[in-house]
């Protein structure tokens, strides 16, 4: 595990930013971010900018300015994306010799609300409209949504570097065995899919929302995978609630893009694999000593015995049929 964000000091972040031709004025508020650095700077005669610290090692420098690439296609076509700052020079990735960052224009809002079928509606139309930016061209350097990178590997990780208690380790790789094979079948019947350039972290907490319009944060998992990645996690409860949530944001999706019934099948697929590979993501950065402190519960064995459960009502979920889409 590199630990350089140890090094990182408020001189160091002030410096970064002073040396692209902010003049600060001392504020620096750190914004919550685990797997990157980011604070809130302050300018002397101007709004507050933010300014991200990569994590050393994660990402090359190619995959990171094809997601700032992305993100400006975004904002160009009028589609609400935080784009990074570029340069007069035309850049946007610099690199304080230790770190690479970028800087990005501050912008508030308050959480989008999953019970407001008009917010979600309007989600819908902005994410269609992403999407169909998305399927204009192909990422060359980003990552690929895949088994092997979402559960595959991520599980071999933990039961290789001992994270389940020992009398768990069995019982929990026959269950990644059965849940892999159910994936296999979800995938069977979903049927070859499309793949397109997505946001890859679409949740609620990457959107906010200001003047009646959501602002889109955060394209730092941007990936190639089927749209249905970008769907699903603003999908969660029981089947008839998230029933009629797809439906609202279906309403201003299907506005602006195509979407393919079958890919609903992929729906509590994609769930179970972000749910591992959320469980290794954790363990992989466990050295950090930001991540003991936000996630206290994760290394006891009540976590792995609530972490096998929930997996176990994937793989009965699995076997429902898709949810609806209404014609």
């Amino acid at each position: 595990m590199n630990l350089a964000y140890l090094q990182l000091t408020p001189d160091d972040i002030l410096n970064a930013v002073e040396a692209q031709g902010y003049v600060t004025d001392g504020r620096i508020l750190a914004l919550n971010s685990y797997e990157n650095r980011v604070y809130q700077v302050g300018l002397e005669e101007d709004s507050p900018l933010v300014a991200k610290f990569y994590r050393p090692q994660r990402w090359s420098n190619a995959a990171i300015v094809e997601e700032h690439s992305f993100s400006r296609e975004l904002a160009d076509n009028e589609i609400p994306v935080v784009a990074p700052l570029v340069s007069s020079a035309g850049e946007s990735l610099f690199d304080t010799g230790v770190f690479r960052f970028a800087l990005f224009p501050r912008r508030g809002g308050r959480a989008a609300e999953l019970d407001n079928a008009q917010q979600l509606t309007q989600i819908g139309r902005f994410l269609g409209r992403l999407h169909t930016v998305g399927a204009a061209t192909s990422f060359r350097h980003r990552s690929r949504l895949s088994m092997e990178n979402m559960i595959i590997e991520p599980s071999r990780s933990l039961l290789e570097n001992r994270w389940l208690p020992v009398e768990l380790e069995v019982a929990y790789e026959s269950l990644i065995d059965q849940l892999v094979e159910q994936i296999e079948g979800c995938y069977a019947r979903a049927g070859q899919l499309p793949e397109i350039r997505l946001h890859g972290d679409f949740h609620l907490g990457n959107i906010l929302w200001r003047d009646d319009a959501p602002i889109i944060v955060d394209l730092d998992d941007c990936r190639t995978g089927p749209a249905v990645q970008d769907i699903w996690l603003l999908l969660s409860g029981d089947r008839p609630y998230m029933a009629a949530r797809l439906q609202n944001v279906m309403e201003g999706y299907l506005d602006f893009c195509d979407f393919n019934p079958r890919e609903l099948h992929l729906v509590e697929a994609l769930r179970t694999m972000r749910m591992v590979h959320y469980a290794s993501w954790l363990a992989k950065r466990w050295q950090d000593p930001a991540f003991p402190r936000a996630f206290p519960w994760f290394d006891s064995p009540r976590y792995w015995d609530e972490h096998i459960l929930s997996l176990r009502e994937q793989a009965a979920l699995m076997q429902e049929p898709p949810l609806p889409l209404a014609d």
